[in-house]
């Protein structure tokens, strides 16, 4: 089971949920998951390289798209509501970044 992190908006309130790690999804579906997510920079990064390598990118994306969406989500405010497997400290190190804790 992947590990998912929940993040919250603490202006917003707005929840938003993030997997760690290799994305399954970007593999199989390249930029429909970003715009499933609501995640539309991404999305159209995605769509315009896959364009120009033919499908290519999505091979790269898979293991890069996850943590890219958890840095922008964190620039945006957001903050770690809840991790599913572990706690905050070992998701943090999972995905090589600082993960803001709510407070």
């Amino acid at each position: 089971m992947a590990t998912v992190v929940t993040f919250e908006n603490s202006t917003t309130g707005q929840i938003k949920e993030a997997p760690i790690g290799f994305s399954w999804t970007v593999l199989l579906f390249g930029f429909f998951p970003p715009i499933f997510r609501g995640d539309w920079k991404w999305a159209i990064i995605m769509l315009i390289i896959a364009s120009l390598t033919m499908g290519a990118s999505n091979f790269v994306f898979m293991f890069m798209y996850n943590k890219l969406y958890i840095k922008d989500l964190i620039s945006d405010g957001y903050k770690v509501k809840s991790v599913n497997a572990g706690t905050v400290d070992t998701a943090s190190h999972a995905v090589g970044l600082d993960l803001p804790a709510m407070g």
